[in-house]
């Protein structure tokens, strides 16, 4: 990827975001990095080391207020945005199954960050996105998503926000493929994340194996490499996930 292009991150805190931020800056990118929680202080720390390079903003991707003041921020710093990576999301109860005590709110919270923080921000982003000659939007979905490969008996809220994030990716790819608007789907693997609230060791991923995996694909995305493939959900080496 050439230097000078800008990224923007949501849900850049910690896990597969930051790893996402630190190597785009390590590639010469400009990033703009969404924060949601601000106890963590890892990209304080790799502000410091790109100072000229790397700018937070605060961002609930769930809270169209946030969205709209993070949208004003960063039309002040850029005219356009080249890539936009919606990684913000949450995983909720995944223990419960159909015969027990099910939390709805709980479930809503999960489609309003999950599907609809992503729809959000693209809605907020769109003219700058519409501006850049890249005009990528990337997508952090999941296999949970996928109805054909269910295997589990719960995860409601997470699984079925996933499916609607796909389906919402469908949209925006047909709403945009005449404007030259490019969208890419992702499953970014089994990771190991925080997203149970405490480092789970047990995927196969790290952070930093993810979001390599997720650039490369983007690169190749933007690249001379595509050949006009449909949608799809890809896994991190390439391989289409059925839907």
């Amino acid at each position: 990827m050439t230097q000078h292009l800008t990224a923007l991150i949501t849900g850049a805190d910690r896990g597969v975001g930051l790893a996402l931020a630190t190597q785009l800056l390590q590639k010469g990118w400009q990033v703009i990095a969404g924060r949601y929680l601000t106890q963590w202080k890892g990209l304080e720390e790799l502000q410091s080391q790109f100072p000229n390079q790397l700018r937070i903003v605060e961002l609930n991707v769930g809270d169209d207020q946030s969205v709209a003041a993070a949208v004003r921020q960063v039309s002040e710093w850029t005219d356009k945005v080249d890539m936009l990576i919606n990684n913000a999301a949450i995983l909720g109860n995944i223990e419960t199954t159909i015969g027990d005590e099910l939390n709805f709110d709980e479930m809503l919270q999960a489609f309003n960050i999950n599907s609809l923080g992503a729809l959000r921000v693209t809605n907020g982003f769109l003219p700058q996105i519409l501006r850049s000659d890249s005009k990528l939007i990337v997508n952090i979905s999941s296999e949970a998503g996928s109805v054909a490969n269910c295997w589990r008996t719960g995860w409601f809220g997470y699984a079925m926000s996933k499916t609607a994030l796909n389906m919402q990716s469908m949209l925006v790819h047909r709403g945009l493929k005449d404007k030259g608007g490019r969208v890419l789907l992702l499953h970014p693997g089994h990771v190991q994340s925080y997203m149970q609230g405490e480092l789970d060791n047990s995927g196969k991923y790290t952070p930093e194996q993810s979001a390599a995996a997720i650039l490369k694909l983007a690169e190749r995305r933007l690249g001379d490499e595509w050949n006009g493939e449909e949608l799809a959900l890809i896994d991190p080496e390439g391989q289409v996930i059925p839907w």
